[in-house]
This record gives structure tokens, C-alpha cells and sequence, in this order.
């Protein structure tokens, strides 16, 4: 699964103000374009829809700019990724209304591939923004092709290994 460019850039403008919180100025859009080389008519699209989602509170005017509403921990990435991304149907069988595959009835792909999408936004439903800027000094030092991930239920850290392909389908 790939994450679309707006959810991406939706996450950056997320993570730059939660680093940048404790600043008395806000965070403003030139200078997150700057910072991550973004246009700026994009970004204040993106920045919008945040607003309106309740998770940056925007100021307009000079000494304006933006912060976040609430907490960073109390930001869960997974409810950030579906209010920005507008589709999880992976193949056609997802839409009913559109399916026009002769396979349908004896395919059990829809099946594996929604197990798979669900998987994936269970593990970033357990991950707030302030996990992923967490200080360098607060990591654990962990293997690169894992990924720590905060478990609500305790104060463990678990981490997502990536299995590698056998090339075996």
C-alpha cells in the first residue's frame, strides 16, 4: 500500500508543528514549503483541511500561522491517515458497483487484501505523532528495517519487522 502525496505531506505539516510546539511563534506555511520543498499553494490546501479536521488551529494575518489543537500524543496517526486518504479499495472486487471481475465468486484476493489494509491501520492506530518525533535521545537504538511502535496498552515498545519476499507467490 502506498500512502497518497496529501497524506504524506498532511503527516510532515503534523510532525513539524508537534516538533516545533514549544516555540512562542507559530509554525507558518513558507516555512514548512522551505523546510521540506513544498509549494505553498499546496501545502495551504493541506493546512485547510487539517484545520477543519480539528488538528491545527490556524491564525491568519501577520505573527499568524499554525498549531496544533491538541496534544501530539493525543493525535493517533491511523485517524490521520483515513481523513486523508480517500481510498482503500486496493483492487476493483472493493467496489460493488464497479466490479467487473469474472473472478469474484471463487476469489478469496479481496479477502487477503482487506486483512492486509486492516493490518496496516492497526499498527498505525497504536502510533501517535508524538511517537514519530520522539527525541533522538528517547529512541531505542533499533535495527533500520524495523519500525517502533508505542502499544497503548502498555508502555512496551514493540517493533514491526518488515519480512523479507521469497519471491514465492
Amino acid at each position: 500500500m502506498r500512502l497518497t502525496q496529501w497524506s504524506d505531506y498532511s503527516l510532515r505539516v503534523l510532525m513539524y508543528c508537534a516538533a516545533h510546539e514549544g516555540r512562542n511563534a507559530p509554525v507558518n506555511i513558507t516555512e514548512i514549503a522551505d523546510s521540506h520543498g513544498i509549494s505553498r499553494s499546496h501545502l495551504t490546501k493541506i493546512v485547510h483541511q487539517l484545520g477543519t479536521h480539528g488538528l491545527l488551529e490556524t491564525t491568519r494575518g501577520r505573527g499568524g500561522g499554525m498549531r496544533l489543537c491538541k496534544p501530539a500524543t493525543d493525535i493517533n496517526v491511523g485517524e490521520v491517515i483515513r481523513l486523508t486518504e480517500t481510498d482503500f479499495a486496493l483492487v476493483e472486487c472493493f467496489e460493488a458497483q464497479t466490479n467487473q471481475c469474472n473472478l469474484s465468486p471463487q476469489c478469496r484476493l479481496k479477502g487477503v487484501l482487506q486483512k492486509a489494509t486492516n493490518s496496516f491501520l492497526s499498527v498505525l492506530e497504536n502510533v501517535t505523532l508524538a511517537d514519530l518525533i520522539a527525541p533522538a535521545a528517547s529512541r531505542t537504538k533499533v535495527p533500520s528495517n524495523s519500525i517502533p511502535v508505542s502499544s497503548k496498552s502498555s508502555s512496551e515498545t514493540l517493533l514491526f519487522k518488515p519480512s523479507r519476499s521469497t519471491g514465492k507467490l
